[in-house]
Formats: structure tokens, sequence, C-alpha cells
């Protein structure tokens, strides 16, 4: 997989400061870029070099509806147009009936889900011109009936689709607070080997529930997740994700320290036991 280092979303509202900071990707929402109209620091990061990946929010590949052909062909055109080495999208779904959730809707995890998700996701795969990756989502509840945890929905998806994995600790650690999800269980099943590269990002937690809301910091024990998945693995590539109530340019750096200090330590480590 393509080797990324540590990025950030970039995001309108922070444009200038993505520029300046020290990262070495970048991720875009794919539905608020228009393949004929780049934003001007989209276009000057990648001049520079800096690879820009677009992550999709709306294919809703988990629903039982086809997934909108025009969709995919803006996916696959913006990856073509910011020269992509592969784009993403969720394990969930955003819409049936004509209506759309506004949010990413967790999957119910039976054969018979899983079985309307392989086909929607091989469907697009045909349609695009790079490789897709998937991410797990946060969720305040799960469907009754489940005949799979969340780590084995997600293994065999990708052997069935060959898809790779955008694992979210964020939301891994959201679910474990939420729904005593077990996170060193989610680790040991996925396929780490399909990993295209990592989000991380800040929530709050309210009334008891913890909302992973991309408007706080990033909280130790978020870290503490990725720290727990670089204990099995080197990921390709660790973003950090800040999609509102921005910080100071300082807070953002601090928070991207944070994440290359937690990689490199235990990359450090790994190399230490196996020199032993």
């Amino acid at each position: 997989m393509f080797g990324l280092g540590v990025g950030i979303g970039w995001r309108a509202e922070i444009d200038l400061t993505v520029e300046g900071l020290p990262v070495d990707f970048v991720e875009v929402v794919a539905e608020n870029l228009h393949v004929g109209s780049l934003p001007e620091s989209v276009t000057v990061l990648r001049e520079r070099g800096t690879p820009v990946l677009p992550h999709a929010v709306s294919l809703s590949l988990g629903g039982a509806e086809p997934v909108d052909a025009a969709r995919v062909a803006h996916l696959g055109a913006l990856a073509e147009a910011l020269d992509a080495p592969f784009v993403s999208d969720h394990v969930c779904f955003v819409r049936a009936g004509g209506l759309d959730s506004g949010h990413l809707m967790p999957l119910p995890r039976t054969r018979d889900a899983l079985d309307v998700l392989v086909a929607n996701v091989k469907a697009v795969q045909a349609d695009l011109p790079v490789p897709l990756a998937l991410e797990n989502v946060a969720a305040l509840l799960e469907w009754p009936d489940g005949e799979l945890t969340e780590g084995r929905f997600l293994a065999e998806l990708v052997e069935r689709t060959d898809c790779h994995l955008l694992v979210d600790v964020a939301n891994l650690y959201a679910n474990a607070r939420n729904l005593g999800t077990d996170v060193d269980r989610f680790l040991d099943e996925i396929p780490l080997e399909r990993l295209a590269y990592v989000h991380v990002a800040g929530g709050v937690e309210q009334q008891g529930v913890y909302h992973d809301t991309h408007a706080h910091a990033v909280l130790p024990e978020v870290l503490e997740v990725l720290g727990r998945l670089c204990e099995r693995t080197d990921p390709p590539g660790v973003l950090l994700e800040r999609d509102d109530d921005y910080p100071s340019d300082d807070e953002l750096r601090a928070e991207l320290a944070a994440i290359r200090d937690v990689v490199g330590k235990r990359r450090a480590a790994r190399a230490a036991g196996a020199r032993r």
C-alpha cells in the first residue's frame, strides 16, 4: 500500500493553515469538491507533491437501493484529477426510500446485509479507476440479531471484495465506550495487511454518551487505541480529522506531533523486539 505518513483533513475553513502544517498528505471530502474548479489551496498542495485523497460520505454502500452512478462517477473523476492512489467511503448506509439520513448509519451485521454490501462494493469497484478503502463508523446503537462481530464483518467484506480498510480509531473508541466493542478483538479480527490508512479525531462525552464530534481535541484514550493498532502493524498513514470549531495552528501542530510520537514509539518498540 502507498506509504503516506501523517496527514490532516483539508477543509476550506483552514486551507491556509493546512498549507503551513507539517503534513505528508491530506484528505478531502469528495462531495465538497468539483473536478473543474478545484480550490487553489488543493492545487498548491498537489503541485508540492502532497498526496490528496478523496474521501466520500454519500455512496451509501450498505443500502438496499443501487448506488447512485453519478456519485461514483464524480468520485472516480476526482481521483483522476488529483492523481490519488485510492479513494474511500464508509461501511454504512445514508439513504433509503428517497430519504437521506444526514448521518452515517451503521449496518446490521447479518449475512444478508453483508451480501448487499458486497454486491454494492463490487459494482462500485468496477466503475472506479483506483482501489477503494472502506471505513468503520461510530454508532449509537446496534441492530438486533447480529451474526458477526464488527471485526469479522469487515474481514469477510475484505475477503469477498479485496477492498482496503480505512480504520478510524476514534470511531472504534466511541463504539467501545457506547456499545462495549472489544478493541483488541476488533484489531485482531480485521486483516491489517489490507490497511490503507488510519483516522484519528476528537470527541466529547455528553450525558453518559460519547460523541465522535470531530470538533474537540483528540483524547489520550483515542491515541491509546492508535497505539494498540500500531503494536500490531505499521500503518501506511495516520490522518487527523477536524471538521468544526477549529483550534489554533499550534494546537493542530501539537495533535499531529502526538500522533507522530505514538506511531514512532510503537515502530521503535516493534523494531527492538524483532532484533531480540
